[in-house]
C-alpha cells in the first residue's frame, strides 16, 4: 500500500499506455473509495464507477435521477484515494456535456462513457429503452470532445441501441460516434461471442466489455474477451452486489440472534481495515509532524 503520488494527468497517461498493450485492462466497480484501495491492492488496470451503482447507493432506480454532483463528487472520492485511472459512467451527460467534462476532468477522473438513450434513461440490460437520433449523440460527443483539456482524457461512447434497432444499426451509430471524436466505443448488452466478435470485426477503435450479472450478456472469461479482441473489461456491479448480500444476510441473522457472535468470521477484521486504510503510516506522519511541532516550540 502506498500515499498518493500519482496526478490526475500521469494516471490517465498510465490508462493510455496500458490501452496500447494490446492486454485487455480488468476494471471493477467500486462503490465507495475504500473498494477502489482493494481494487488497487488486488492488481486491477483500473477503477470503475457505475450510474446505475451510483443511484442505488443513494437508494434510487437507476432511470436518470441522479445529477452532475452526485456522481462527480462521489467519483472525485473514488478517484483520489487510487493510483489507479478511474472510468466513470456519466449516463446522457446530465444536461451539459461540456460542464460535465469540465467537471470530471477538474475531478482526477481519466475517462468517462456518454451513453445515446434519452434523459430518462434506463439500464443498459432492461427493455423499453429509448434513443436519441444519431446526430444528437454525435452532437454531445462533439461537445465532449471539445470541452476537455487534457488529450489523455478519454471520451468513450457506449450505444444502447442493440436492443432497440438491431446490431447492424448499432454497428452504423457507432461508427458515427468513432467519426465524431469517441477513441472507445461501449456497445450495451450483447449476448453472446459471436455478437462481441461481429462488433469487433466491424468496429476500428478500442472496445469496452460489460460484464454485468443477471443481465442479458453471457459471462465470459477475460482472455476470451482479450482473445475476441476487446479492451477492457468492466465489473461495474459486482463488489456492491458482494457487499448487499453480505449486509443483508449479516443484519438478517443479528436480528434473528439478538447478537453478532455467529457471523464474526464473515466480517472484515480491525486489524485487515487499517492495512487497507494505510492507518499505521498516517498515524507515523502524523506523530512525525506532531514532534516536529513541538521540538519547534521548545
Amino acid at each position: 500500500m502506498h500515499f498518493i503520488q500519482k496526478e490526475p494527468k500521469e494516471k490517465r497517461v498510465s490508462l493510455v499506455q496500458k490501452l496500447k498493450s494490446n492486454k485487455i485492462l480488468r476494471v471493477p466497480g467500486a462503490y465507495n473509495p475504500l473498494t477502489a484501495k482493494v481494487i488497487e491492492e488486488i492488481g486491477y488496470d483500473a477503477v470503475y464507477v457505475s450510474g446505475g451503482v451510483m443511484a442505488n447507493d443513494l437508494g434510487f432506480p437507476d432511470i436518470g435521477l441522479t445529477t452532475l454532483e452526485d456522481v462527480s463528487t462521489r467519483s472525485y472520492l473514488i478517484s483520489r484515494v487510487t493510483n489507479l485511472p478511474t472510468i466513470v459512467d456519466i449516463d446522457t451527460g446530465f444536461k451539459s456535456c461540456e460542464k460535465t467534462i469540465q467537471t470530471f476532468e477538474e475531478f482526477g477522473v481519466a475517462a468517462v462513457h456518454l451513453e445515446d438513450q434519452i434523459e430518462r434513461k434506463r439500464c443498459g440490460h432492461l427493455g423499453n429503452k429509448e434513443l436519441i437520433s444519431t446526430d444528437e449523440m454525435v452532437k454531445k460527443i462533439k461537445e465532449c470532445v471539445l470541452a476537455k483539456k487534457d488529450e489523455n482524457f478519454k471520451i468513450i461512447a457506449r450505444s444502447d441501441a442493440k436492443a432497440v434497432e438491431g446490431i447492424e444499426k448499432m454497428i452504423d451509430r457507432c461508427k458515427a460516434y468513432i467519426d465524431a471524436g469517441a477513441e472507445i466505443i461501449f456497445p450495451e448488452a450483447l449476448e453472446n461471442e459471436k455478437e462481441f466478435e461481429t462488433v469487433r470485426k466491424a468496429l476500428n477503435s478500442y472496445l469496452l466489455a460489460n460484464m454485468t450479472e443477471f443481465g442479458k450478456t453471457k459471462l465470459l472469461n477475460y482472455k476470451d474477451l482479450e482473445n475476441l479482441g476487446y479492451n477492457i473489461v468492466i465489473y461495474p456491479v459486482t463488489t456492491q452486489r458482494l457487499a448487499m448480500k453480505s449486509v443483508e444476510d449479516g443484519l438478517r441473522d443479528i436480528f434473528k440472534d439478538g447478537h453478532q457472535n455467529n457471523i464474526i468470521d464473515k466480517m472484515q477484521t480491525r486489524k485487515r481495515l487499517y492495512e487497507i486504510v494505510e492507518y499505521e503510516k498516517y498515524n507515523a506522519l502524523d506523530e512525525k509532524i506532531y514532534n516536529f511541532s513541538t521540538e519547534g516550540h521548545e
